[in-house]
């Protein structure tokens, strides 16, 4: 069975698109056919029109500036807590051959770096949980006797080729 092909009259723009209907909304962009972009709603717009911000937001108008933390790694200059989470993440990538960290390996780093939800969360978030946890709980990303293993494994890597 032969299949159309770019010369065939039947598939000619023309004839492959509909002329859109009065009414848009009306229309079943997956239907089959080439897509009207005019029939899906824009993702900017729909930006626009949510009044929950979730606090993430960084676009800039009238009156949102950078801060300062923002500004500085901007330009280049980190502070003590921006280079060490650059370093931690820097040596994750070479220890387990990874060009690019998942997010729960991030996650995972910084946990490792000390870091604990101690406090009520700034974003509003609707689809997550909040919680609290103690300043001193547990990482609790790495596996039971990790710990015994890495000791195991660094031996073995020290010992010189018989």
């Amino acid at each position: 069975m032969p299949t159309q092909g770019r010369n065939d009259p039947k598939n000619t723009p023309a004839r492959r698109c509909e002329s859109p209907s009065p009414n848009l909304q009306d229309q079943n962009p997956w239907d089959g056919g080439v897509v009207d972009r005019r029939v899906i709603s824009d993702r900017r717009e729909l930006a626009r029109s949510d009044d929950t911000d979730t606090g993430l937001e960084r676009r800039r108008g009238a009156g949102r500036r950078l801060s300062d933390f923002q500004k500085s790694a901007e330009e280049g200059e980190m502070n003590k807590e921006q280079f060490m989470f650059l370093m931690a993440i820097d040596a994750f990538k070479k220890g387990n051959a990874r060009q690019f960290p998942t997010w729960t390996d991030v996650l995972e780093v910084i946990r490792l770096l000390g870091y604990r939800k101690t406090m009520a969360s700034e974003l509003n978030l609707s689809n997550a949980e909040d919680w609290n946890e103690r300043a001193d709980a547990p990482a609790n990303v790495r596996a039971a006797r990790w710990h015994q293993r890495a000791a195991v494994d660094k031996s073995r890597r020290e010992k010189p080729a018989a």
